[in-house]
């Protein structure tokens, strides 16, 4: 059974603060994630939301294990990197030596934010029928991977 921390129930970094939403231990496709709010700290403005997923498994390869929103007004200003770098804390701390990063292949915003984080591009891949969140028209998915040091 997965035991989840609470050491990073809040996550104080450079210009923002993470809130944990939820701790969700997963099922058979999806893998135990923390679910954090993202507050710009000079403020406290909610700028989006973010997830880190602990673990692999076939799924967790074209779902990546960082995924990230960041509200379309406070696009464009790093938010996203600065989130990711954050959360990769809580991915080192449960014994993950690297994160898989996914993202649209027409998301160009994301590839950036990915390869501003120094994740390596691994493959444009057509997502199989039997990933979890396959849908019909989905687009082909850029893999990138993430060595934890």
């Amino acid at each position: 059974m997965f035991e989840f921390t609470d050491k990073f129930d809040v996550i104080e970094g450079e210009g923002l603060v993470l809130r944990i939403i939820e701790k969700n231990s997963g099922d058979d496709k999806m893998i135990p994630f923390y679910y954090y709010d993202v507050f710009r700290k000079s403020d406290m403005q909610a700028v989006g939301k973010i997830s880190v997923r602990i673990g692999n498994n076939f799924h967790s390869y074209y779902n990546g294990h960082i995924g990230y929103e960041i509200f379309e007004e406070f696009r464009g200003a790093g938010l996203a990197c600065k989130a990711c770098r954050e959360v990769l804390s809580v991915a080192r701390f449960h014994g993950m030596e690297f994160v898989y990063f996914t993202c649209d292949e027409s998301n160009v915003g994301s590839q950036k934010t990915i390869e501003r984080l120094g994740a390596e591009f691994v493959e444009c891949a057509e997502v199989p029928r039997e990933y979890f969140a396959w849908y019909e028209g989905m687009e082909r998915q850029l893999i990138y991977k993430l060595k934890l040091q």
